[in-house]
């Protein structure tokens, strides 16, 4: 390009990555690990796929039933594996309420399927704080960690996850991933 006094420029493509890296750049995506300790005290991190080691960019305490049991329906931790995502609401309204992430049924590893699968907290179907059990998160022992098999989190918790979310997109999220 010739410009004014006849000097000469060139452009620079608009990216000055090459090819690959945009690529990878422009597909990054992340899921959700759970990693299994204790019904009461496990981990729920939210993870981007990178190159080597993967990221975690935000982990969280979190539950998963009654018993370490991945056969006993409604009421052991989730089996290991990988999880669709089917949906998530901030406004369920149902026998959990407010901020959930639904989960694909899994069968265990002895033929059980594991249905109405999801991550949530105790909560209303608006978000807020309820009086009765299954409505109010107390902090002062570990029995909100219980769960009916699904896995569980204090209400900020779940909500900085969701806020997370809503940033990066939903869109990016690709699984949940289940390990011990």
């Amino acid at each position: 390009m010739t410009l004014a006094g006849g000097l000469t420029a060139t452009m620079a493509p608009a990216q000055a990555q090459p090819a690959g890296e945009r690529t990878a750049a422009a597909a990054a995506t992340y899921y959700l690990k759970f990693d299994k300790n204790t019904v009461t005290n496990s981990k729920l991190s939210l993870m981007k796929s990178v190159a080597g080691p993967d990221k975690v960019i935000a982990s969280y305490k979190a539950g998963s039933g009654t018993s370490t049991n991945t056969c006993a329906v409604g009421k052991g931790w989730l089996p290991n594996g990988n999880y669709k995502i089917e949906f998530h609401r901030k406004n369920f309204d149902g026998i959990i309420n407010g901020y959930v992430i639904k989960l694909a049924d899994k069968r265990c590893s002895k033929g059980a399927k594991r249905t109405e699968l999801f991550i949530h907290s105790e909560m209303k179907p608006n978000g807020k704080q309820g009086s009765i059990e299954s409505e109010k998160w107390t902090n002062s022992n570990p029995n909100d960690y219980y769960s009916n098999g699904c896995i569980k989190l204090n209400p900020s918790n779940i909500k900085n996850l969701f806020s997370r979310l809503d940033s990066l997109g939903w869109g990016k999220l690709t699984k949940l991933a289940v390990v011990s």
